[in-house]
């Protein structure tokens, strides 16, 4: 958990966002101070609303977790954040932090599809290795199969194993942000 003492739902978000910086590989990445026309509807909605989106989350982690051991489980945990549009990403695994940070863009996929992308980047996390290739091919056809999603072919290329399991992407992520969304995992 994120551990931001503010009572004012702004400042709140801004420490919030500060510290999901500090998980990814290039501060750049969570960039909402940079938008001056949405910067405090959005940090005013994550100071509200985070809480709630990330228990959402966790509960996609849970449902992962349960597909494996408990003695092959890997420390892990996931946070919400907007990840800024120019590197393109939906959601990303760092794998270099301590327990493993996973890093979802919950503004670019809709509530509905979060544990698809939660469910890729736990076979990342899971294997501790970037890459789409055929372990991380394997584990994510096992997190599918245990989770009711549709499973990759058992002969897919790099290229189709970047964005599966298959979900449509938000054309304007930060409607989610700025609270013009629903927010919650329905």
């Amino acid at each position: 958990m994120i551990d931001c003492h503010s009572t004012d739902a702004y400042t709140r978000g801004v420490e919030y966002l500060r510290v999901a910086q500090s998980f990814v590989l290039d501060p750049a990445m969570v960039d909402v101070m940079e938008n001056l026309r949405d910067r405090m509807t959005i940090c005013t909605w994550i100071g509200k609303n985070i809480d709630v989106v990330n228990e959402s989350l966790r509960n996609c982690l849970e449902a992962c977790h349960e597909c494996f051991y408990p003695e092959v489980r890997r420390a892990m945990r996931i946070f919400a954040v907007p990840l800024a549009q120019s590197f393109g990403l939906d959601g990303l695994c760092n794998i270099s932090t301590i327990p493993i940070t996973i890093l979802i863009d919950a503004g670019r996929v809709a509530p509905q599809n979060w544990l698809s992308i939660v469910a890729h980047e736990y076979a990342h996390a899971h294997l501790g290795t970037p890459g789409h290739h055929q372990d991380f091919a394997a584990v994510l056809f096992h997190l599918c199969l245990g989770l009711g999603l549709e499973t990759p072919g058992a002969q897919m290329d790099a290229t189709i194993l970047r964005s599966w399991p298959p979900y449509p992407s938000i054309l304007d992520p930060l409607a989610f942000w700025r609270g013009e969304t629903l927010h919650h995992g329905d």
